[in-house]
């Protein structure tokens, strides 16, 4: 194992109801004036933010709104929040709904609490050195951002979808209600599913040392999240089921399930990106298209890791070799997402990127990374663009 150091410092607020604490939880973080941030007109439509305004105005916490948050975040919309916030006085954040939102209301507030330009951090220039506070009322089990310290933005000028990741970012409290991710759709439920498993596979399959305890942690999540994900799929109202999800996504991402690892991976994601950047792909469903390529591409470099995911995830039975072992883990991944109405392939994600798009790509990739990527095994710029071409 690996020496490691972990920080969480969220609160949460998980069950039935709890959204209705949102002004008690903002108002002791003692904040002069909130900016409260959604997405579309779904926290409208089903009343939430009705709920929270309330809230919020029973414990007198004054607020300004700004809406209009898409998935794969716009940094137009997150320097309009900037501005917002500067002429409004504006001192705590409180993103109202997923991944989407809760990195828009991370990007404002790191523009709002350092003096340069925002995307300086995505493009990793500059180091942020604070943020304003944020709170999160969950509305979308999937990006953990709600506990990470990342958060991840699109620039239009280029559509570049940049990540950055401080603990200056972490939220002061989320809160979880179940009941929330009910009214989602059943695609942006799968995304979210494939997203939380993606978010512990990219920290499990690593090379340079392990912890028996962390890997136990991650293969008890992973199967927890196959298992309701199909639950799901035939009772989308299943209240366990949802709240086996939305805590999963939690543990996923807040480097729980890296502890005493030997660095993340997170290959995939860095290929997601550009792919999201360019094609405007829902994340998870990227993330499940590309997946399965990747795997094949490096699993010989990560063998044992591999065979341990199959047995320990899948129950592959200890049969044939190793390389037979691993190869039927990917292949049980690849069965899962085409269970729940994921793709397994650009095709099946609704794209068809031309050999120039494929080389962007690529290009786009190595330079953000430093043609240097992931851990189970270390990708330049011809393996990036050999993945993508195998993705097709």
């Amino acid at each position: 194992m690996n020496d490691f150091q972990f920080y969480a410092p969220t609160r949460i607020i998980f069950g039935r109801g709890t959204e209705r604490q949102v002004g008690t939880l903002t108002a002791d973080c003692a904040c002069k004036k909130v900016l409260l941030h959604y997405g579309s007109g779904s926290v409208k439509k089903t009343g939430l933010l009705d709920r929270i305004k309330a809230s919020l105005e029973e414990a007198r916490v004054p607020y300004v709104e700004l809406g209009g948050v898409v998935p794969n975040p716009r940094l137009s919309l997150v320097r309009e929040g900037i501005a917002l916030c500067k002429r409004e006085g504006v001192d705590f954040l409180l993103a109202v709904g997923g991944g989407s939102v809760i990195d828009s209301a991370k990007a404002i507030g790191y523009g709002c609490a350092n003096d340069f330009d925002v995307w300086d951090i995505f493009e990793k220039k500059r180091q942020p050195t604070a943020c304003l506070p944020i709170g999160v009322v969950l509305t979308i089990a999937a990006a953990g951002s709600e506990m990470s310290n990342s958060a991840v933005i699109t620039n239009e000028d280029g559509w570049k979808k940049r990540g950055s990741n401080s603990d200056t970012c972490r939220p002061r409290f989320a809160i979880m209600n179940p009941e929330l991710t009910m009214s989602l759709p059943p695609y942006q439920t799968r995304c979210g599913c494939a997203d939380i498993l993606m978010h512990t596979m990219e920290r499990y399959f690593t090379n340079g040392g392990n912890m028996d305890i962390t890997d136990s942690i991650a293969e008890a999540l992973m199967r927890s999240v196959v298992r309701n994900a199909l639950i799901l799929e035939r009772n989308p109202a299943d209240y366990d089921a949802r709240a086996e999800i939305m805590w999963a996504s939690s543990l996923s991402h807040n480097d729980l399930t890296g502890c005493g690892n030997g660095g993340n991976d997170f290959a995939t994601h860095r290929l997601e990106h550009e792919l999201g950047g360019m094609f405007d792909v829902a994340h998870g469903a990227g993330l499940a298209a590309l997946w399965g390529t990747w795997a094949r591409y490096v699993y010989k470099d990560c063998l044992p890791r591999f065979k341990k995911f199959a047995r320990a995830v899948w129950q592959v039975a200890d049969d044939g070799t190793d390389e037979d072992i691993a190869l039927k883990g990917i292949e049980a991944t690849e069965a899962f997402f085409r269970q729940i109405q994921m793709p397994t392939n650009m095709r099946e994600l609704g794209i068809a990127p031309t050999d120039a798009q494929i080389a962007e790509l690529a290009r786009k990739c190595a330079i953000t990374t430093g043609d240097n990527l992931g851990s189970a095994k270390v990708l330049h710029e011809a393996d990036m663009r050999a993945i993508y071409e195998a993705a097709r």
